[in-house]
């Protein structure tokens, strides 16, 4: 494994507060195509059953708000930054170069079903999506967390997709009650992960998103929450 990518990886996940990572996946080359697996995925955990443990609240006032609340851009370790991660992990063969940049990859798209190519002269047709808008988390419960704790929640892999880009923009900042994505096989998935997400900071969810939740979890009562 390249040592910079491998340092990268041990230190966002210390960012992030992750246990572990499988090195045994295959690993990044330089220069070369590369299986897309960087930060793995696991479920565990009933979704149905982790929803019932939120609070449910109104949004609060978005007074105060400002990206910078969640730090200063992506959070950089050893020269690569946590997009460089997201969009290795997410990407089909990924080209990454010496700088940790990603070159170019194939995006299946969770959003909207499409396959997208990725190249880095185009970076607006995919994007980095928050599956909590980090305006929506500050105004259901991310506004009491440290700064530090809001700097973990906007580079954790967790809450973090690569997406087509029209999609992200469209979404904004709502809610699974005002935005779900246009390709409805992943919509329990999307649920879900919004869901640990909130688990994991704390965070509430108002009445008419539980609902909506709700509604997407009763067509897969065993879909499971992903741990990262």
């Amino acid at each position: 494994m390249n040592l910079r990518l491998r340092r990268l990886i041990v230190a966002l996940i210390s960012i992030v507060g992750l246990a572990a990572v499988i090195f045994a996946a295959a690993p990044p080359v330089i220069n070369q195509s590369t299986d897309p697996v960087v930060v793995p995925i696991e479920n565990t955990g009933s979704a149905q059953a982790a929803l019932e443990t939120l609070a449910v609240k109104g949004r609060a006032p978005k007074t105060g708000y400002a990206r910078s609340e969640f730090g200063s851009g992506w959070a950089t370790v050893n020269g690569c930054d946590t997009r460089a991660i997201i969009l290795h992990r997410d990407l089909q063969n990924p080209v990454i170069d010496e700088k940790c940049t990603v070159i170019s990859g194939i995006l299946y798209d969770s959003y909207t079903g499409k396959v997208i190519t990725y190249s880095r002269d185009d970076g607006s047709a995919i994007q980095i999506d928050h599956v909590i808008a980090l305006s929506n988390a500050w105004q259901t419960g991310a506004q009491q967390l440290t700064r530090e704790d809001r700097i973990k929640l906007a580079n954790d892999p967790l809450e973090l997709i690569a997406v087509d880009g029209p999609a992200n923009q469209e979404k904004g900042d709502g809610d699974a009650a005002t935005w779900l994505p246009s390709n409805k096989v992943f919509r329990c998935e999307y649920a879900a992960r919004q869901i640990a997400v909130k688990q994991k900071y704390s965070l509430w969810v108002t009445s008419a998103e539980k609902e909506a939740m709700l509604q997407i979890l009763g067509t897969c009562p065993m879909q499971t929450l992903p741990s990262r």
